[in-house]
């Protein structure tokens, strides 16, 4: 009896929806899908980080007009600048609305929109301003402690001239060492490789306030329990369409500043663990730095080699046109920086206990013969002898110019796998090599004579200057709009571990520098043009990563030395302090920097460099 009252009672309570629902189609008919989103302007709503990599992104959505010619304007906070970009028609019609970009974290902000909007034929000229409110800044954390919740603690803006207070810089730094989020893994079948180095890591956009404008939620892309979707994100780029290419363990990615994926690729099977570099040459196609999977050494073992691979790869397909196997065209067995580089920090590997410690012939020649391999510095292929950490296109010879760490050199290699010059000191290298070897000369095109096998030249101790070769570098790039076939220019991040090819009696004696060189490769010839950061001392020294580049749009040099100040108290064993890494941008000439930005808590970094919103968005 309860059970058929129950019944009752639903089917009573089902007739009156149902009969409401009769009578308001009976009203009005059937009136289809709601509009049910809230309109904060004259368009559609705000469509908050439409793809979950970027959160400080929007879509101010069209509402089903069409619109033309927009321009979006984000107001600044107190001291800022304005940042505007246009909106081609291309961008309209992919977003399905204006895309904004740049917004300030956990803030209120306000973006002025002008547009035309098409509406029954009538077009009609609007300016608007949207309040669009942004989360705080998120960050994955590892667990340790709270000092993860941003990606700096403090941020110390020493200088900016006015022509660049509106630039923006993508910054890419690594988050911590690994942890348990971040599973840590090695190859074991073949032995080797470099991928435990599976860091977090972080990518953020900052303006000349130090104000986060943009980051990315790497937690959105990355699968920390997948050793085909994790490793560290490295290698950054903004490409000719204005979308960040950049690679991360066994993967490389295209996607726009929207968060919009446009590619996600896993490296071609032959090859592995990409890291540090990802270029976007002149023809379309992108040349990565990987390793082998498998290769069989003289002595029958099979091994994965270390980031001494570089390979073309199709834009379009994927396919790899081509590949530079450096353990065939130079010396992986070359063993004269190796022994000279500081143990305490070999690029990612930074252990204070072996600050400023070398490694002995002896305990080479003893790793040499072991079954030992990985990212471990030795010599031959499986371990770690080249460290390539950038390679740069060179398309008026159909040339490849690469920075192998461990071999204290830049390196010019062409198509036919054969060496063209090598801008480095002379020891060590053999045969054929020698007759590659560029020749110093000054301003006035005199040799310059250099010592100790061409490792140590006149003046490069002295404050006020003099050639020097590069040491433990990163980054090599071709400065295209002043170069020409047969006369190039350079940028080298000199970090300058194993100066000479020593360690310094006191490693408050190092110092890094950004320095440009312009090469004759008819003369093979090479002229110092330009340096900073020998002044600056140990504060500036970097021993690992960092970056210099020119930058076009200012006739400018960037350089970031990412580990700044990153030095050790070699008699407790143990770093006297965290990293600052530096954001510094030069006119073209100068030896002051126009900008000078610094971060205080950020852990390693690797490297920045201005970004254009402008570019993103302008088809």
């Amino acid at each position: 009896m309860k059970t058929k009252s129950l019944l009752s009672s639903v089917l009573v309570a089902s007739m009156l929806v149902c009969g409401a629902t009769t009578s308001a189609l009976a009203l009005g008919g059937p009136s289809g899908a709601a509009l049910d989103y809230q309109v904060a302007g004259k368009l559609g709503g705000v469509y908050m980080d439409p793809y979950g990599l970027s959160p400080l992104s929007a879509v101010i959505m069209n509402g089903g007009y069409v619109i033309e010619d927009a321009t979006v304007k984000i107001l600044p906070k107190k001291g800022g600048e304005i940042l505007s970009y246009k909106v081609g028609p291309q961008s309209l019609k992919t977003y399905g609305g204006i895309p904004v970009v740049g917004l300030y974290a956990n803030y209120q902000n306000e973006v002025e929109v002008e547009y035309t909007r098409i509406f029954k034929g009538e077009k009609e000229k609007i300016k608007e301003t949207y309040k669009i409110y942004t989360a705080p800044y998120y960050q994955t954390m590892i667990g340790t402690s709270g000092a993860n919740a941003a990606p700096y603690k403090e941020v110390k803006v020493h200088k900016v001239d006015a022509e660049f207070k509106d630039r923006m810089y993508l910054v890419n730094n690594v988050i911590g060492k690994a942890a348990g989020r971040n599973s840590n893994f090695v190859w074991n079948n073949p032995v080797g490789g470099a991928a435990e180095w599976n860091y977090l890591s972080n990518v953020f956009v900052v303006d000349t306030q130090g104000e986060i404008r943009w980051y990315m939620n790497a937690d959105k892309l990355l699968n920390f329990n997948d050793m085909y979707n994790t490793g560290i994100m490295m290698g950054f780029q903004q490409a000719n369409d204005g979308a960040i290419t950049w690679g991360f363990g066994q993967r490389y990615v295209k996607y726009d500043l929207m968060g919009r994926e446009i590619f996600n690729r896993r490296l071609p099977l032959g090859y592995q663990d990409f890291s540090h570099s990802l270029d976007n040459m002149q023809n379309g196609n992108y040349l990565i730095r990987v390793a082998n999977s498998n290769f069989k050494r003289a002595d029958g073992k099979n091994v994965r080699t270390v980031r001494d691979v570089i390979i073309e790869v199709d834009s379009a397909s994927g396919k790899v046109v081509d590949e530079w196997k450096l353990y065939d065209i130079l010396d992986p067995h070359r063993s004269d920086v190796i022994k000279v580089l500081d143990q305490g920090a070999v690029c990612l590997n930074v252990d204070e206990s072996h600050a400023g410690q070398t490694i002995s012939e002896e305990e080479l020649a003893k790793l040499d013969t072991s079954d030992k391999f990985g990212d471990i510095a030795g010599t031959g292929a499986g371990r770690n002898w080249a460290h390539v950490n950038s390679v740069d296109y060179d398309p008026s010879d159909d040339s490849i110019i690469i920075s192998p760490r461990h071999q204290n050199a830049v390196i010019k290699i062409g198509r036919d796998k054969k060496v063209k010059w090598i801008l480095g000191a002379y020891k060590g290298w053999k045969g054929e090599f020698k007759n590659k070897l560029l020749t110093p000369i000054d301003t006035k095109g005199n040799k310059i004579v250099c010592e100790d096998e061409f490792t140590k030249c006149p003046g490069y101790l002295d404050e006020k200057g003099g050639f020097d070769w590069t040491y433990t570098q990163h980054t090599a790039f071709r400065i295209d709009e002043k170069s020409k076939k047969g006369l190039i220019y350079i940028t080298v991040f000199d970090n300058g571990d194993s100066r000479g090819f020593e360690q310094p009696a006191l490693a408050s004696m190092k110092y890094s520098r950004g320095v440009i060189y312009k090469i004759d490769e008819n003369k093979m010839t090479v002229e110092q043009v330009w340096e900073y950061g020998k002044n600056r001392g140990a504060e500036w020294f970097s021993p690992i990563t960092s970056l210099t580049r020119y930058e076009a749009d200012k006739n400018s040099i960037m350089v970031y030395s990412a580990t700044a100040g990153m030095q050790y108290d070699l008699s407790k064993g143990k770093m006297l302090g965290a990293p600052k890494p530096e954001i510094d941008e030069f006119k073209w000439g100068q030896t002051e920097p126009s900008v000078q930005i610094q971060f205080i808590g950020t852990g390693s970094a690797y490297q920045a460099f201005p970004i254009s919103i402008q570019k993103a968005f302008e088809k």
